[in-house]
C-alpha cells in the first residue's frame, strides 16, 4: 500500500475496532477508548518542524494532520505531538525534554550492564546517570507510552529516520528497534499503526460469537440508515 492507501485503511478500520470492542478488551483501550484528538493544523506541524530543525516523517505527519494529533493507538495510545518531547511520558516533567534537533546515533540494539558492587550506592548512581543520559534519545519523538517507563519512539533525525524504536531502559532492556508486533526488519509509523490495528482486530475476533453478533448487526443497521438518508434525503 502507498501512503494514501494506508491513511484510508486506518480511517476505515479504526471505527470498526471501536464497534467490535465496546468493552475495551484490547490492552490500553480503556484509556484511549479508540478516540482520536482533533487533527493538528498544518501551520502547527510546520511551526514544530521549524522550531526543532526537522521534517516529520511523511506517514506520521499525515496521520497528525489528517487523522488525529494523538489518541487511539498501540498500548496506552498515541501522544500529542507537543507531548512527544517529554523524556518521561508517565510524569511529563516540565523542562525534562528530548532534543529532536540532534541526530539519533544508534543503528543497532544498545544496552549497558552494571557489573559493580550492588552495595556501592555511589557506583550504582554513577552507572544510572550514564545509562539514562538524555542524549541517548536525541533525534527521537516519544510518540507512544507502553507503560512502566517504556516508550515507543519515532526517529526524526539520524540514520534511522522514520523508523520505530523502543526505549526500554526502565526495564533494563536498553534501546532497540521495535519488535513488538513480531515484524521483521525496521518498521515505519503507518505500518506500525496498521500492524496494531490488525492484531487488535484479531484479538476481538476471538471473542465468542454471541458477544460480537449484536454489535455487528447494530453497525450494519447504522450503515443502512446512512445510505438511506443519502438516497432519500
Amino acid at each position: 500500500m502507498n501512503t494514501d492507501e494506508k491513511i484510508v485503511r486506518i480511517k476505515q478500520v479504526l471505527p470498526q475496532l471501536q464497534t467490535l470492542d465496546p468493552d475495551y478488551r484490547v490492552f490500553g483501550s480503556q484509556r484511549h477508548r479508540y478516540l482520536l484528538n482533533p487533527v493538528l493544523p498544518e501551520a502547527d506541524a510546520l511551526a514544530f518542524e521549524q522550531q526543532h530543525g526537522i521534517r516529520l516523517p511523511e506517514g506520521y505527519r499525515r496521520f497528525l494532520t489528517e487523522i488525529g494529533d494523538g489518541g487511539a493507538g498501540p498500548y496506552y495510545g498515541l501522544e500529542r505531538l507537543q507531548d512527544s518531547l517529554f523524556l518521561d511520558l508517565d510524569r511529563k516533567i516540565e523542562q525534562a525534554y528530548g532534543d529532536p534537533s540532534k541526530p539519533f546515533l544508534l543503528t543497532s540494539r544498545w544496552n549497558m550492564d552494571y557489573d559493580g558492587d550492588d552495595d556501592d550506592a555511589q557506583a550504582y548512581a554513577a552507572f544510572e546517570e550514564e545509562y539514562y543520559q538524555p542524549a541517548r534519545v536525541d533525534g527521537l519523538l516519544r510518540i507512544c507510552n507502553f507503560g512502566c517507563g517504556v516508550a515507543l519512539n519515532l526517529v526524526v533525525n539520524g540514520a534511522e529516520y522514520g523508523n520505530m524504536w523502543v526505549d526500554d531502559r526502565a526495564s533494563d532492556g536498553g534501546i532497540y528497534p521495535d519488535p513488538y508486533f513480531e515484524q521483521e526488519g525496521r518498521t515505519q509509523f503507518l505500518d506500525w499503526y496498521l500492524l496494531w490495528l490488525a492484531r487488535a482486530l484479531s484479538e476481538v475476533d476471538r471473542q465468542p460469537a454471541h458477544r460480537r453478533l449484536p454489535i455487528l448487526l447494530a453497525d450494519a443497521l447504522r450503515q443502512i440508515g446512512t445510505i438511506a438518508r443519502r438516497v432519500f434525503p
